[in-house]
């Protein structure tokens, strides 16, 4: 039974997670629901400075249709971070073993891959909010999986998230070459998360 199955067969919208976080708010973390969110994924995907994301150039059918493969994949989900009731970041966790990235690393048991794509602001300001977002994903994840170490693989020259990944804990590894990029990979284990 792999990680990911904490949200199989749960309908887009589903909260799957609800956590107050000091100086954050109230964090809520929900399926991704094609019909209600994909239009507001678009803006983020198109909006400047999410080049590195690499949907900027799909129609909102077109993402539509990338996230129904998603959302039918047994091993990837895709899910939508709220912070006081505000949409603020998308988050995919993958099984890295039936993914690209499990050919270029070793993966281990309890490994949870995860993109992230911080799309919004939350209502109010909050000191180090991207690196905060990345951390309090990290511990959702974790806590709802059971995964021991989160691997993220970021575009390797996307050095603003490779220091918010540093900033969140997460330990920088190797470049590597994946299908679509020359990615960094980024490990953050148990006993590393602050």
């Amino acid at each position: 039974m792999g990680l990911t199955t904490a949200w199989a067969g749960l309908a887009g919208g589903s909260v799957v997670d609800e956590r107050t976080v000091d100086g954050l708010g109230v964090l809520t973390t929900a399926v991704l629901d094609l019909d209600a969110d994909v239009p507001l994924l678009h803006a983020w995907c198109t909006a400047r400075g999410t080049a590195f994301w690499g949907l900027g150039g799909l129609s909102v059918d077109e993402l539509r249709e990338t996230y129904a493969v998603v959302d039918a994949m047994t091993h990837h989900h895709a899910l939508l971070v709220r912070v006081d009731g505000t949409s603020v970041a998308l988050v995919q966790a993958y099984e890295p073993a039936l993914d690209p990235v499990g050919e270029v690393y070793d993966v281990q048991p309890g490994d949870l891959g995860a993109h992230l794509l911080i799309g919004a602001r939350p209502p109010r300001s909050v000191a180090g909010y991207a690196p905060r977002v990345v951390r309090e994903m990290t511990r959702v994840l974790m806590d709802r999986t059971g995964a021991t170490r989160i691997v993220g693989e970021p575009d390797a020259r996307n050095v603003a998230m490779l220091r918010v990944l540093e900033r969140a804990g997460f330990t920088l590894g190797p470049e590597v070459d994946l299908p679509t990029k020359r990615a960094r990979l980024a490990f953050c284990s148990v006993q590393d998360e602050p």
